[in-house]
């Protein structure tokens, strides 16, 4: 019979340990800096946003739910046909992205997008077609340009923006929305 001593593992010494962590920070960081965006990958999403918005705010100013659906519709697809095309090209899957630059969880695309969604709907309100589309066009550049920051900071240090919402909370601040949105439809 083995002794506890003669079965269990070497334990490195603390110095193996700290090259190893050191090593891995050196792998996650080159891994960082290796990241690319496929083409197009900013501009299609703050594209889809700026979609999404005027679709919300022309649909809940002429009561025509279909267009806030439609919206979600052309956003999803985009998100999704960008995300997977992320994979495709890195080999990875970054939480950090999916959740603070395609689903806008990050400070400034939740500011930016709530500030222009308001303003696009104020303005279609008011028929103000014109306001509208350009609350729209604005919402969906700050969007991309946030979604740029991002990267630019995630590149700068991984560890600290690696991590990306819980799904959880993501789906609770969907279920918000979508409540939110029906309280708007049904108020009209």
């Amino acid at each position: 019979m083995l002794s506890n001593m003669e079965s269990a593992p070497d334990r490195p010494t603390a110095a193996a340990a700290s090259a190893a962590l050191t090593d891995a920070e050196a792998s996650r960081a080159a891994v960082a800096r290796g990241l690319f965006l496929p083409s197009w990958f900013l501009p299609s999403l703050g594209a889809a946003i700026a979609v999404q918005i005027a679709t919300a705010a022309v649909g809940l100013a002429g009561a025509e739910p279909w267009l806030v659906v439609l919206g979600l519709g052309v956003f999803a697809a985009a998100a999704g046909v960008q995300l997977a095309r992320f994979r495709r090209l890195n080999g990875v899957w970054l939480g950090g992205l999916a959740s603070r630059v395609v689903l806008g969880t990050g400070m400034a695309a939740s500011a930016s997008y709530a500030l222009a969604l308001g303003a696009a709907i104020w303005a279609a309100y008011a028929a103000q077609w014109g306001l509208t589309a350009a609350c729209a066009v604005a919402g969906g550049a700050a969007y991309a340009v946030s979604g740029a920051r991002w990267l630019s900071a995630y590149r700068a240090e991984p560890a600290v923006h690696s991590r990306g919402e819980s799904a959880v909370w993501l789906a609770l601040l969907g279920m918000a929305g979508l409540l939110g949105l029906a309280l708007l439809v049904l108020n009209r």
